[in-house]
């Protein structure tokens, strides 16, 4: 296909493909799903090589949150059946994160539900963070916390967070029949803030809440203009009790070329594969590798992901190989004026020098957090995200906390931690 031929040059350019062409990859049939994915994919190799970005959630305080948000769980008047309970200790925390790190993770991602910190909220935080840090060495660690006031961002920045994730998650012209309780240009500063303060940006979309071809559109080239690190991309898991919970409107194959169109358009940024995709993408998860670079290990805020297990087993089966803590996850080009994830070497993996290799250079910093943890209800981002730990070999297990755990135990039989 012409069309592919032509979004892959302009992804190995970095140049912005029209919005005819997003339009076009969004319209392409199921019989052209698997030349989609290989354009995209190649892309992706030339930016990130077969390098998987592990990430981990941890649900700060669940439930209970004033915001109306169709798509969450934990929105105002929700019933549906999710944990409810209040900040967890720093230590506590920081046990949880243990484990997401013994399984993979270089990320850790903190939430929390609610509209927006208050300054006694960001003194737990700045604990939490210095305690995740402490007994994680090397660990990155995003907040998400919801809308940010003026100075609390670099509150967080000082306090050792490497990024902030705050997802639009629809496009301008549809937000208000999401959401009524803040707006669309609330989110749009909340990432402006972030990136002033010097975080990485990490911001995204929902898919399947019932959008058009043209609303994703709009939100990728708005994010694109936005110019966070990481981009995650969820899809909505309708939980019953909420507004949108007969909203099941995505096929695998839809699913696939949402995030191809993604990475046509953010070429060289961390495309996440967030909430929702062991529901939507199912059997197909495999080949969406070839177009995300980095996922959530494990379960998300209030629902169960994919066991830890199995998420290693499928990167491994589909040919790619989990990102160590020492790699860089960024492109160089994208680390001027100290953004996270720095590369000092060269620009990823080039084509040219081989589509699975490597720069080799020394630590990363950071790059973006993403997926379900978008907004001051952090089940926002596709409803779901996780609270505990589940690391390969079971390296937290026993520091696991049984009251998150009981509802969802996953690892059951294996060396797997459970995850809250």
């Amino acid at each position: 296909m012409d069309l592919l031929a032509a979004l892959v040059e302009k992804g190995l350019r970095r140049e912005s493909p029209s919005r005819e062409e997003a339009l076009a990859v969004l319209a392409t049939s199921d019989d052209d799903l698997l030349d989609v994915v290989a354009a995209a994919g190649r892309v992706r190799r030339h930016w990130f090589g077969r390098r998987v970005k592990l990430n981990y959630l941890v649900n700060l305080k669940s439930g209970l949150c004033p915001e109306d948000c169709s798509y969450c769980s934990q929105r105002l008047g929700s019933k549906a059946e999710i944990l409810k309970y209040t900040w967890l200790k720093p230590e506590e925390a920081a046990e949880a994160a243990a484990a997401g790190v013994a399984g993979g993770a270089k990320r850790v991602c903190l939430v929390a539900s609610g509209r927006g910190p208050t300054d006694r909220d960001l003194d737990r935080v700045s604990r939490t963070i210095e305690a995740v840090k402490e007994q994680n060495e090397g660990v990155e660690v995003c907040a998400c916390l919801g809308l940010l006031s003026d100075g609390q961002a670099e509150r967080l920045r000082d306090a050792g967070a490497d990024a902030y994730n705050h997802n639009l998650n629809t496009s301008e012209s549809t937000y208000g029949e999401i959401t009524t309780t803040h707006t669309y240009a609330d989110r749009v500063d909340t990432v402006g803030k972030a990136h002033a303060a010097g975080l990485s940006a990490c911001s995204g979309l929902i898919a399947g809440m019932g959008e058009s071809d043209e609303d994703l559109v709009d939100v990728v080239f708005a994010l694109r203009a936005l110019d966070p690190d990481s981009v995650p991309v969820n899809f909505l898991i309708p939980f019953e009790g909420t507004p949108l919970a007969e909203e099941w409107n995505l096929t695998p194959q839809r699913a696939l070329r949402i995030l191809a169109m993604v990475r046509f358009v953010c070429p060289d940024v961390e495309v996440r594969l967030a909430g929702g995709r062991e529901v939507h993408l199912r059997t197909l998860q495999p080949l969406a590798l070839h177009l995300a670079n980095s996922i959530f290990l494990g379960d998300y805020l209030t629902s169960e992901g994919q066991a830890g297990r199995a998420d290693l087993e499928m990167i491994a089966d589909a040919g790619f190989e989990v990102e160590g803590a020492g790699t860089p996850t960024l492109p160089r080009h994208r680390v001027a004026g100290g953004g996270c994830g720095s590369v000092c070497g060269g620009d990823a993996a080039a084509d040219g020098a081989g589509e699975g290799a490597r720069a080799d250079c020394g630590e990363a910093a950071s790059a973006g957090c993403g997926g379900s943890c978008g907004h001051a209800e952090p089940g926002a981002e596709a409803a779901v995200a996780s609270e505990g730990g589940r690391g390969a070999g079971g390296a937290a297990g026993d520091a696991a906390r049984p009251d998150l755990v009981a509802v969802r135990r996953r690892g059951a039989g294996t060396d797997l931690a459970p995850n809250a």
